[in-house]
């Protein structure tokens, strides 16, 4: 009974000088109060320079068949993303994405491997995972099993 008597007079107590902080007239809080808010938006100025350095703007390209294959649709590169759309592809037992610059398979090789591919959807989105795509002019489609490549797309 009495550590529950001393606990809720501690709490009271807490309650009181926390509340009289908050209310004190004396300018101190306003100065506080504009501290922070000059903080907040210096912290968000500086995370939107960030993103925009980190999502430069994004390229895009059409794909075309390469190497008697069928290769469709469009790629936007973002400095976050892959995202494929109207995309088709002739069918392969191990088709991947890749970053490169040119569409032999020595670029391939020293490309970036994003993640495999499915033929057949139209609609796919692969996230850029601490990849740098300003060293990279072309996206692949390559078969990693054939070491063919499907088809690519010149970004502009």
């Amino acid at each position: 009974m009495r550590k529950t008597a001393l606990a809720g007079a501690t709490i009271l107590t807490a309650t009181l000088l926390l509340t009289a902080c908050g209310t004190a007239d004396d300018g101190a809080g306003d100065a506080m109060s504009d501290q922070t808010a000059s903080s907040q938006e210096q912290s968000e100025d500086m995370a939107e320079d960030m993103g925009d350095d980190m999502a430069a703007d994004p390229r895009t390209g059409t794909f075309e068949g390469l190497n008697d294959k069928s290769v469709a649709g469009t790629v936007e590169v973002s400095g976050t993303e892959v995202v494929l759309s109207g995309y088709s592809s002739d069918e392969g037992p191990d088709l991947h994405v890749y970053l490169t610059n040119g569409t032999d398979e020595a670029a391939v090789a020293a490309g970036t491997e994003i993640d495999v591919v499915a033929f057949d959807e139209a609609s796919q989105t692969f996230a850029l995972d601490g990849v740098d795509v300003a060293g990279y002019d072309t996206v692949v489609i390559h078969c990693d099993k054939a070491k063919a490549v499907f088809g690519a797309a010149a970004l502009a």
